[in-house]
C-alpha cells in the first residue's frame, strides 16, 4: 500500500477509534522543547539547536508532508519533482555521457526496471528525494537516519575513520563526514553499479561519489547541497539542492513495501515520463 495512503487510513481510524488509540501510535504525541512564537505556534524560523560541541543538531524528523495529511495547502509538485527529477531545480541541463543520456530515455519508458518497483533499497541520494519521513539522530561520532520506507537505516561517521580500502559496494554506500563551520560536509563512496537517482533513471555507478553538504539554517528547515562526482556516468559533477522541512508531532511508521504490494507488475511498460535532463 502507498505510504501516503497508508498513513491517511490509520490516521482516520485512530481519530474514529478516540484520542486514546491516537497517543498509542504516538502520531499525535507532542514534539518536546519546540520553540514558540508569541501566540503559541511553532517558531520555525528560531535559531537551530546545537549539540554540546556547539554544532547544528540535526537531530529530529523531517521530509514533505503529503496531501493526506496536511490538506490542500501542500503543494503536490514540492513533494515529488525531485524523486521524479532530482535535478528539477537546475537551471543547467545534467552532463551525462552518451550512454548514460540513452540509458535514461531507456529507463523512463521501463519503470519495471527501477529498483524502487522490487522494493529495493532506493540509496542515499533518494532518501533525501523520497515521500517518506527520516528520523535523524546526532550521537558521539555519528549521524544515524533511520527511514520509514523497509524500515531503513544510513550511518554518515564523523569520528574521523577513513573510507575501506576495499569497499564492498553496497546501495547507501560507506559515508564520512567532517565540520566546516556551522556545515556537515559527507563524502560517500562505494556504491553499486546499478543505482537510480531518480524515477526517470539518471545513473549513479560503483565509479560514483556524493558529497553532501547539510546545514540547518534555522529551526525548521535542513538544506542539502548534494554533488554528483561520477566520470563513468557524467562528464562533469554536478550539484542539486533539497530542502527538508522539519515535521512535529509525529513519528515514523511500520512500512514494508512488499506488504500487499500489486505495482509492480503494472509498471513494466509505460509511456516515457520525461526526457533526460
Amino acid at each position: 500500500m502507498n505510504n501516503t495512503w497508508s498513513r491517511y487510513l490509520l490516521t482516520a481510524v485512530m481519530l474514529s477509534a478516540g484520542s486514546s488509540a491516537a497517543f498509542s501510535q504516538w502520531l499525535d504525541y507532542p514534539t518536546a522543547n519546540v520553540p514558540r512564537t508569541p501566540d503559541g505556534k511553532p517558531n520555525l524560523a528560531a535559531p537551530a539547536p546545537r549539540g554540546s560541541d556547539g554544532k547544528p543538531d540535526f537531530s529530529g524528523m523531517w521530509g514533505w508532508v503529503t496531501r493526506a495529511n496536511c490538506g490542500a495547502k501542500c503543494d503536490d509538485t514540492q513533494i515529488s519533482r525531485e524523486f521524479i527529477n532530482i535535478a528539477a531545480n537546475r537551471k543547467e541541463p545534467v552532463p551525462f555521457q552518451p550512454w548514460a543520456a540513452e540509458l535514461v530515455k531507456k529507463r523512463s519508458v521501463e519503470q519495471g526496471l527501477d529498483p524502487n518497483v522490487h522494493c529495493m533499497p532506493r540509496g542515499t541520494p533518494r532518501i533525501w528525494t523520497d515521500d517518506y519521513y527520516k528520523r535523524i539522530f546526532m550521537v558521539p561520532g555519528r549521524m544515524l537516519i533511520l527511514t520509514e520506507r523497509n524500515m531503513g537505516w544510513r550511518q554518515i561517521f564523523t569520528d574521523g575513520r577513513p573510507f575501506p580500502k576495499d569497499p564492498n559496494p553496497t546501495w547507501n554506500g560507506y559515508s564520512v563526514g567532517h565540520w566546516e563551520g556551522d556545515t556537515l560536509v559527507v563524502e560517500t563512496i562505494g556504491y553499486r553499479d546499478d543505482l537510480w537517482l531518480d524515477a526517470m533513471g539518471k545513473p549513479l555507478t560503483e565509479k560514483g561519489r556524493t558529497i553532501e553538504r547539510i546545514r540547518r539554517p534555522n529551526y525548521g528547515n535542513i538544506e542539502v547541497e548534494l554533488t554528483i562526482d561520477d566520470p563513468k556516468a557524467y562528464t562533469e559533477p554536478w550539484t542539486v539542492k533539497i530542502d527538508q522541512p522539519l515535521v512535529l508531532d509525529s513519528e515514523l511508521i511500520d512500512y514494508y513495501c512488499l506488504e500487499n504490494e500489486r505495482d509492480s507488475t503494472h509498471m513494466r511498460q509505460q509511456a516515457p515520463i520525461g526526457t533526460p535532463q
